[in-house]
């Protein structure tokens, strides 16, 4: 009897590990493929003959898939579960980043579009997943989650035009994003078989939860305004800010490792906002910090362009420290896991939505009057906006 009451704590603890570190391994998945692109954003153009606004819109084309597909995931996690949807989406993202690298036009926007739809799903269900294994710790374990995938966003940006030149180009650079996700792929279909999946969530027509309810509710409508600033901030500066430093004569390599200090910081500041957060309801703090160090960034990069490095790392602190504050709320707002689905899938499809026009309102800005750093002042009125939403999407208020 001795022998399996011992065994009995060590599967135990190894399930617990394989529970956590699975979804630490699917956060480091979800920005790769996109952070990824900014540097060699150039090469891109150069080599497909796409225009500034063209390219605008290639790099929005993810996020139109997490506006469309956010709002969908509802359906599929009733009847199937998370875990399996989850595993579905992964195997969805590696066959997108492995087509975005063929050598056709067609290729790189269908890959593209399958790189945004896969991610949709991971960025809905992540916090849903977190809120069901961690009920008692959600701002804890959100924050040490969107530091890996912000971490690991940095990479993908750092790395990009070293393996570009390594591999010859920046079609293989790209492909190499494919090899993670088979990994990760591999890790979750290990969780989905050792460990036992909860019962799918309640369906959409629950007397208990009504179809929409969400979308009459104020406060889910704050969150989404909060998630989708946040969001154009964010993917607007990865996707232009190398463009915008370029126009400074700032050489690529540089600047993608600039880039890389944006993301490094955003990891340390989604650590350190945890602490401000703490378990309360009450995040107004929080919200209005975050926002606050976005603008304070831009107006340096346009008053005082030569602290330029310094200023990227503000912007990074600020976005990097704003995707936790806008997850956590999710976590914190919704009462079940099926509600807190719904209102993941709301925040983020219409977010999304708004974030989309961030990297194609960047391009055509660019593309009409030459001046990149008309980037940065989208990017400071965004921010401003997102300060006055702050007030209401902090307040301690369920949907």
């Amino acid at each position: 009897m001795s022998a399996p009451t011992a065994q009995a704590p060590a599967r135990t603890w190894a399930r617990a590990a394989l529970a956590t570190g699975s979804v630490l391994v699917i956060a480091s998945c979800l920005r790769p493929a996109l952070t990824s692109v900014g540097p060699v954003l150039e090469a891109v153009g150069a080599t497909t003959g796409l225009s500034n606004g063209a390219l605008g819109i290639l790099t929005a084309l993810p996020l139109f898939g997490f506006a469309l597909f956010s709002s969908l995931v509802h359906g599929p996690t009733a009847r199937w579960g998370v875990d399996r949807v989850v595993l579905a989406a992964l195997a969805l993202l590696a066959a997108g980043i492995a087509l975005r690298s063929l050598p056709a036009l067609a290729a790189l926007w269908l890959g593209t579009a399958m790189i945004g739809a896969a991610v949709a799903f991971g960025n809905v269900l992540v916090p849903v997943i977190l809120r069901r294994d961690h009920p008692g710790r959600i701002a804890l374990v959100t924050g040490v989650s969107s530091s890996v995938m912000t971490g690991f966003a940095a990479v993908g940006a750092g790395l990009s035009v070293p393996l570009a030149a390594l591999a010859g180009g920046w079609r293989p650079a790209l492909a190499l994003w494919a090899a993670p996700v088979v990994l990760a792929l591999l890790v979750w279909a290990a969780r989905v078989r050792w460990i036992p999946s909860p019962a799918p969530v309640a369906a959409a027509n629950s007397p208990a939860e009504p179809v929409g309810s969400v979308w009459r509710s104020p406060t889910a409508w704050l969150l989404t305004a909060f998630m989708g600033l946040q969001s154009t901030c964010y993917f607007t500066l990865v996707n232009w800010l190398p463009s915008v430093e370029a126009a400074r004569g700032v050489d690529p390599e540089t600047a993608g490792w600039h880039l890389f200090a944006f993301q490094i910081t955003g990891v340390v500041s989604g650590l350190a906002i945890t602490a401000l957060m703490g378990r309360r309801a009450e995040q107004r703090p929080a919200c209005l910090a975050v926002s606050l160090l976005i603008v304070a960034a831009m107006a340096g990069l346009l008053w005082v362009p030569a602290w330029g490095p310094l200023w990227i790392m503000v912007a990074g602190a600020g976005t990097g420290s704003s995707i936790v504050v806008a997850l956590s709320l999710i976590g914190l707002r919704g009462r079940t896991q099926a509600e807190t689905t719904r209102l993941s899938g709301m925040a983020q499809s219409m977010g999304y939505l708004l974030a989309a026009c961030g990297p194609i309102a960047a391009g055509v800005l660019i593309q009409l009057t030459g001046e990149t750093d008309l980037v940065l002042v989208l990017v400071g009125v965004l921010a401003l906006v997102q300060t006055g939403v702050a007030f209401g999407a902090g307040r301690d208020r369920r949907i």
